[in-house]
């Protein structure tokens, strides 16, 4: 009979995972709202980070750290463009967790823990892409795209995404088709401290419906579909059949890229819009407001 050795190497990684999930859950919390389960994590002492999609839009806010007990919570505010929304408690023995030593990297394992019932859980996979900063269909600005490879648990969205290191790569949630994204620590520690202080992150506002148009010559350009009569644009004479072809001369390659100039720093300031009005070429000045609360 032909002895074999024994697997030591993936012992020892097994042992590695479930000492780090052991050390990580005293930081993760169920998030408990009308209808919805989730997981949040400790991002300061007294604070947690969820994530806004999976959490109820309105009713009371309850935690449950891993083996204890029920705690109320505060929503103290939320971000749906980043996905980011914080909560208070009042709890002192919640330790936050580290952030991690190096970015993420493609093909590195990652380990996603979440909290159900009272319990930690736990993901193992791949981090299958990193790429540079991004803009979310609402607007908001990502500072990596990063993408795991795993199966998560709806339950664990919100949860922690640590390196095989311990430390926090950021915030697992859920993309399209299901594939599941983090919103990374550097975005959670910009947007976090605006939702402390403000209850929000203003976003800039135009007032306008578009749609992207090919522009006659060549070229792109954004088709204003509706105005607010109430916003900016109404007031600086825009009109709908206007085409936007630029903004402070840089041209408009779709609407997203309007989007990326109505970030929180674009509140109160002045734009020049370049127009086509029935062929002829104009420009329009207006100030961008801050996005109504909706």
């Amino acid at each position: 009979m032909i002895e074999t050795a024994p697997p030591t190497q993936l012992l020892n990684l097994s042992s590695e995972l479930m000492a780090l999930v052991a050390q990580t859950a005293p930081s993760v919390v169920a998030v408990l709202s009308h209808r919805s389960r989730s997981t949040g994590f400790v991002w300061r002492p007294g604070l947690i980070v969820t994530a806004d999609e999976a959490l109820a839009e309105e009713g009371d806010f309850v935690v449950q750290p891993a083996g204890g007990d029920e705690v109320s919570a505060q929503l103290l505010g939320r971000d749906p463009s980043t996905d980011i929304a914080l909560l208070r408690v009042d709890h002192a023995d919640l330790q936050p967790i580290p952030t991690a030593a190096a970015p993420a990297a493609a093909g590195t394992l990652a380990v996603a823990i979440g909290v159900r019932d009272g319990s930690p859980t736990a993901a193992l996979g791949v981090v299958s892409r990193v790429a540079g900063t991004w803009r979310s269909l609402r607007g908001g600005e990502i500072d990596a795209r990063i993408e795991l490879d795993m199966r998560l648990r709806r339950s664990a969205e919100g949860g922690i995404a640590l390196d095989v290191g311990g430390g926090a790569i950021g915030m697992t949630v859920f993309g399209p088709r299901r594939r599941v994204i983090v919103i990374p620590s550097s975005t959670i520690d910009r947007v976090a401290p605006r939702l402390e202080k403000h209850g929000r992150v203003a976003r800039g506002y135009l007032g306008l419906g578009m749609q992207p148009v090919a522009v006659e010559g060549g070229g792109s350009g954004a088709m204003v579909m509706s105005v607010d009569p109430q916003g900016p644009s109404a007031a600086a004479g825009l009109h709908q059949g206007d085409i936007i072809v630029a903004v402070n001369d840089e041209p408009v390659q779709h609407t997203r890229s309007l989007l990326g100039a109505l970030g929180p720093e674009s509140v109160g300031k002045t734009i020049t819009l370049a127009v086509r009005r029935a062929g002829e070429a104009h420009k329009i000045t207006l100030k961008v407001t801050e996005r109504p609360m909706t």
